[in-house]
């Protein structure tokens, strides 16, 4: 089972670049699909991206299409989102999450969430 932490979340300015990690450390990586997430203040928990297992087809929100890019290194167990030409309303605290189905955006189809990092886009 995956056990999943996020990391790379921090302040940064409009129009700014981060990346963002999700490192497992579950043994399993490698047979799931990988989706982030995010949840600003007051609102619900969202679709950001998701990558099948092998990395091979990525599924992005259309708000971040463009901007974002989802990768993963299968050798070192992690997931990748590099956030750039960031806007205010990116501010969220953003979640890795597992899922055994490639193409779902829906949340209850990933499980093992990690804790989560927050990123603070200021304009």
């Amino acid at each position: 089972q995956v056990q999943l932490v996020e990391s790379g979340g921090g302040l940064v300015q409009a129009g700014g670049s981060l990346i963002l990690s999700c490192a497992d450390s579950g043994g399993t990586f490698s047979s799931y699909a990988m989706g982030w997430f995010r949840q600003a203040p007051g609102k619900e928990r969202e679709f950001v991206a998701v990558i099948r297992w092998n990395g091979g087809r990525t599924l992005y929100a259309d708000s971040v299409k463009g901007r974002f890019t989802i990768s993963r290194d299968n050798a070192e167990n992690t997931v990748y989102l590099q956030m750039n030409s960031l806007k205010p309303e990116d501010t969220a605290v953003y979640y890795c999450a597992a899922s055994f189905s490639f193409g779902t955006r829906d949340l209850s189809d990933f499980r093992s969430w990690g804790q989560g990092t927050q990123v603070t886009v200021s304009s």
